[in-house]
């Protein structure tokens, strides 16, 4: 199997709400290079360069068209973020509070199942409650899972884990197969039959948790657990995304409020690898696999299948759609 990459304009943290009806899309010179067969994958490369492009006062100055299509495609957009109501899963850990973040950012209710709700305001700050809401509850308990949670629930995304070797983390019960395996089943088990996706993220190597150097990691089952997870995800008709991110770099930021998570970066490592068959290898920023997270809820692309997610130096697609579609179909194609 193979990947694709892209060096795109990125804006993942620069997100800033444009006027309505107009929409602003910079004069961009794609050059698309030929399939190339190199040792470890064999890859599409687009590369996409912007014109003149900087952010000023909220929009993007330099040379643009504005077309009938694109203002559209931005209602569009906007109706189907406003009809959405997200349940994110660990939105207080390293890449779920970047998804939170995210979502608020982009005007899309989210529900969170938290097992400490003070976390929320702490990471959050006070939010409208039509915008995010917050429920005290543990996915390792199924008694916690109540049907009320899920009223109303259109999408769901999982990012809970925990270390993959015994640390504090691990206090009161918080170990891999407790929360990679029974709280991803109790999870999926308690959602109706309505929920239109669940992206669920997991790791890469979990197909390969008997090989070296896999076995090493999986030396107390958190690969193992994880692959669990998300049989039981696969199994339960349920349409899904499931995200195999490789070592998570950038943050984790659960120290940080809102504020601060907004201004996060990628640092120099936005451009984005998406492969098949868990044969890839590298680090993953956690702002990249939150975005993935994000992208993957209303790509139909996406549907029933499972990437793995690294990032490497270069220019990324920050939050384009278009272009994380591209990087996803391409991955199928490959």
């Amino acid at each position: 199997m193979a990947c694709s990459t892209a060096t795109l304009p990125s804006a993942f943290t620069q997100f800033q709400s444009l006027p309505p009806r107009h929409v602003f899309i910079p004069k961009l010179r794609i050059r698309i290079a030929s399939v190339s067969k190199q040792r470890r994958f064999n890859c599409k490369r687009v590369e996409v360069k912007a014109v003149s492009t900087d952010l000023q006062n909220g929009v993007i100055s330099g040379e643009v068209n504005e077309t009938g299509s694109s203002e559209l495609k931005k209602d569009r957009q906007t109706n189907q973020s406003s009809s959405k109501l997200v349940l994110v899963v660990g939105g207080s850990g390293g890449v779920g509070q970047l998804v939170v973040a995210s979502l608020l950012q982009r005007n899309i209710k989210s529900r969170l199942i938290l097992r400490n709700p003070e976390r929320a305001t702490a990471l959050f700050g006070d939010q409208d409650k039509e915008t995010l809401q917050v429920v005290k509850a543990d996915t390792r308990k199924q008694e916690d899972l109540d049907p009320s949670i899920f009223e109303g629930v259109t999408h769901v995304i999982c990012t809970s884990g925990t270390t993959a070797f015994p640390s504090k983390r691990w206090e009161d019960d918080n170990t891999p197969e407790r929360v990679d395996w029974v709280g991803v089943k109790n999870l999926v088990s308690a959602l109706p039959s309505s929920v239109k996706r669940v992206v669920l993220v997991s790791s890469i190597g979990v197909t390969k948790y008997n090989e070296l150097p896999w076995s090493i990691m999986n030396l107390f089952g958190v690969l193992k657990y994880k692959k669990m997870g998300e049989d039981f995800l696969q199994n339960s008709g349920i349409p899904f995304t499931i995200i195999r991110p490789g070592r998570l770099t950038d943050g984790p930021y659960t120290s940080y409020d809102l504020n601060t998570l907004l201004k996060a970066t990628a640092g120099q490592r936005r451009a984005v690898l998406i492969g098949q068959g868990d044969k890839l290898v590298g680090e993953a920023s956690r702002i990249v696999v939150a975005e993935a997270c994000i992208q993957a809820l209303g790509l139909q692309v996406t549907e029933n299948q499972v990437y793995e997610v690294s990032s490497v130096e270069g220019e990324g697609p920050g939050n384009e759609a278009q272009k994380w579609e591209e990087l996803f179909q391409a991955a199928q194609d490959c």
